[in-house]
């Protein structure tokens, strides 16, 4: 079996100004270099205003946009394009968060069209599935995120899910304080590689990453890691700050 690097993103949402973008980025030279000792791929998605910045003073770390337009110009008043994105240097997006599904009606097939547009541009996509607390309850969780996965990665090659990374964010933990037990998302995450082994087959299967998200803290973010299929974390609070966000790479 390929070896995945972990990869630890924080979604810092909105927040963070661009003088506060500027304070992190002091730190990230300290950050960055333990994330090498311990062989972790770090980065954050700040605000559309942060990204410039972050880029030019935090040379190293992945810098991702938290949400992208599927189409490269065009009247889609307030969405930012791919090319906007590509000219300042920015070639990750996150792609279908719980909180633009549930806020901007954003649908998998939606997702669908903003994934191919991305890999078009070989740019990497965070594709975030998962379930509320009442699929969670009934018990529907495997098909629900199944059909989340099947439809997000619909018409792609095995070879695109290079530019492909899955995060796993179940919504009945996102900013609750509650989190999934590493048990829990460790079933729901190996459920979806097989999803994925079904759709693309063992060898691409074995090599997408999948992340856990909700509610990610310094406290529990190894136990959560360690599960065999468990690649890193998509980080929400725990991102924002410097010292915390050096923290979750030191216990990872």
């Amino acid at each position: 079996m390929p070896e995945r690097k972990k990869l630890l993103l924080g979604n810092w949402k909105m927040n963070h100004t661009i003088a506060e973008a500027k304070e992190f980025a002091l730190s990230v030279k300290d950050i960055k270099e333990l994330s090498k000792t311990k062989g972790i791929q770090i980065g954050v998605c700040p605000s559309y205003l942060a990204l410039e910045t972050l880029k030019k003073k935090a040379r190293g770390i992945i810098v991702g946009a938290q949400d992208v337009s599927a189409f490269d110009h065009g009247a889609y008043t307030g969405q930012i394009s791919i090319p906007m994105l590509k000219e300042i240097g920015v070639d990750w997006a996150i792609v279908g968060h719980s909180e633009r599904r549930a806020y901007n009606g954003e649908t998998s097939e939606g997702c669908n069209a903003k994934i191919k547009a991305l890999i078009k541009a070989e740019m990497t996509a965070v594709y975030c599935v998962g379930e509320s607390a009442q699929v969670y309850d009934e018990g529907k969780t495997d098909d629900f995120v199944g059909e989340q996965i099947r439809t997000g990665l619909k018409d792609l090659t095995k070879d695109d899910l290079k530019y492909v990374v899955i995060a796993y964010e179940p919504i009945w933990a996102i900013g609750t304080g509650k989190t999934a037990t590493p048990e829990i998302a460790e079933k729901v995450i190996a459920d979806i590689r097989s999803v994925v082994k079904d759709m693309f087959g063992k060898g691409a299967a074995n090599k997408v990453r999948i992340l856990y998200g909700g509610s990610v803290k310094p406290a529990n973010v190894h136990a959560i890691c360690q599960q065999p299929d468990i690649d890193g974390a998509l980080v929400g609070g725990a991102s924002l700050t410097a010292e915390s966000f050096k923290e979750l790479v030191q216990n990872l």
